[in-house]
């Protein structure tokens, strides 16, 4: 006896997806700048307007400088907003860059209700070209609401996780756990639309001829200030 024919249906929840989508948009994306990257994302690039989820051991292993390309293709009068990053924004390196450091705005609520609080605002103005935030701990919940949030902007938002958070469960539709390696950073994909990729895959973040010399400065959030400054805009003594 013969099989029916096959006919491609509608799919019937738009967060399910065929094998064969791994390489359709879906939505607006922003290109990664990593070639081996971007041909695992579906679109291409970076999901925008959606959760995206970087998830590490600790702060400031390389989360920064693996985003570099895509904040550099930003709109220039349009801010990057860096929510309670680990340290304090290194505005020279953010020149080294090629990125305006009048485009930061940095912020360093007092507590969890605040930068959750902070966060939804931004989303909602829809009015920033990237969210990147750093949250230690957050609630299911919450990461439902800022995600629901992001959905109605074109908003780049990248929440960095502790890499514990991979065995909880989220509304991300993209999930990245990173690690260091020699010269940049090994990805594994605990998420994504499409098919699912058991491999680690590695991301070169800094020329061979410079590793030794970038090893422990990975991004411009890593390096201390000598002089104390305000939270909000980055510090103009810093921008000069």
């Amino acid at each position: 006896m013969s099989l029916p024919t096959c006919h491609a249906l509608p799919l019937p929840h738009p967060d399910l997806w065929r094998a064969s989508q791994i390489s359709q948009g879906h939505g607006p994306c922003l290109a990664t700048g990593h070639a081996g990257l971007s041909a695992e994302l579906p679109g291409q690039g970076w999901p925008c307007g959606a959760l995206i989820e970087l998830l590490t051991p600790r702060g400031g292993i390389g989360e920064l400088r693996l985003l570099q390309p895509a904040l550099a293709s930003l709109p220039a009068n349009r801010c990057v907003v860096l929510l309670q990053p680990p340290h304090m924004p290194n505005a020279a390196s953010w020149k080294t860059w090629q990125l305006d450091p009048a485009q930061l705005l940095w912020l360093q609520p007092p507590t969890v209700a605040d930068a959750l609080w902070a966060a939804d605002q931004v989303l909602k103005t829809g009015s920033c070209a990237a969210l990147l935030c750093w949250f230690p701990q957050i609630r299911d919940d919450a990461l439902r609401r800022l995600h629901g949030a992001a959905q109605a902007t074109d908003t780049l938002f990248v929440a960095v996780r502790p890499l514990a958070a991979a065995q909880q469960p989220s509304p991300a539709p993209l999930r990245l756990a990173l690690q260091p390696a020699p010269g940049g950073l090994l990805l594994r994909f605990i998420k994504r639309r499409g098919p699912p990729r058991d491999a680690p895959l590695y991301v070169g973040l800094y020329p061979a001829s410079s590793i030794s010399s970038t090893r422990f400065s990975h991004a411009p959030v890593d390096r201390h200030s000598s002089s104390p400054a305000k939270p909000e805009r980055t510090a103009p003594a810093l921008v000069g």
